[in-house]
């Protein structure tokens, strides 16, 4: 199912891109946006407490691998331990759970970039974590890609697109969840063509 709607009322579980290194702080809209995906997770669902979802976090990557960590010199912002893009974190247990999946990389200068092939990598990484942890329930997914993460060569269209195909792909090999629903934000609603979409959902 696509739709316009607001990911955080949805009936599901949610998935929620974060960039390799996991950043939280909202503070002074230099790290993570507080309109962003992330932005929101913090103050909606933890009502701003950066340490109960930073530690939410840890305790989900605690047995993941940690790609490299870099020097207070060389990022003196934000978080330090990168994680191979891909890797999920599923926090939260009732009434629903957030699969927070690294796809971008978050630079020295605070610059998140992911490209295609990274976004498909992290895609089906997280239908794994739904797999596993999910029971086949409702799963629901903002247009991962847009915005701040600057996948320029596709636009909100093709990006809705990439990931149903990418859940179909995925679901011809595992039962992933009963519904997927990618939540398009109201502000970007005329970016999509709603129709076109569902004709091409209508042909896979």
């Amino acid at each position: 199912m696509v739709k316009v709607g607001d990911l955080f009322t949805e009936e599901s579980d949610r998935i929620i891109g974060f960039t390799d290194v996991f950043d939280t702080s909202v503070a002074g809209r230099e790290i993570i946006h507080p309109r962003s995906v992330q932005g929101q997770l913090l103050q909606r669902v933890f009502n701003g407490n950066v340490t109960s979802l930073d530690t939410a976090l840890q305790e989900s990557l605690q047995d993941a691998s940690i790609l490299r960590s870099e020097t207070e010199v060389g990022k003196p912002q934000g978080k330090r331990d990168r994680y191979p893009l891909g890797t999920v974190a599923v926090i939260g247990s009732e009434p629903y759970k957030y699969y927070c999946v690294a796809y971008s990389h978050m630079s020295n200068d605070l610059t998140a970039r992911s490209s295609v092939d990274h976004l498909w990598q992290s895609l089906d990484s997280t239908w794994s974590a739904v797999v596993s942890h999910g029971n086949l329930d409702p799963v629901a997914v903002p247009v991962l890609g847009s915005d701040l993460a600057r996948i320029g060569s596709l636009d909100r269209e093709s990006l809705v697109k990439m990931i149903v195909l990418s859940f179909v792909s995925r679901s011809r090999v595992d039962l992933v969840s009963r519904r997927l629903s990618v939540v398009i934000h109201p502000k970007d609603a005329d970016q999509v063509n709603i129709h076109e979409v569902q004709a091409f959902l209508a042909s896979l």
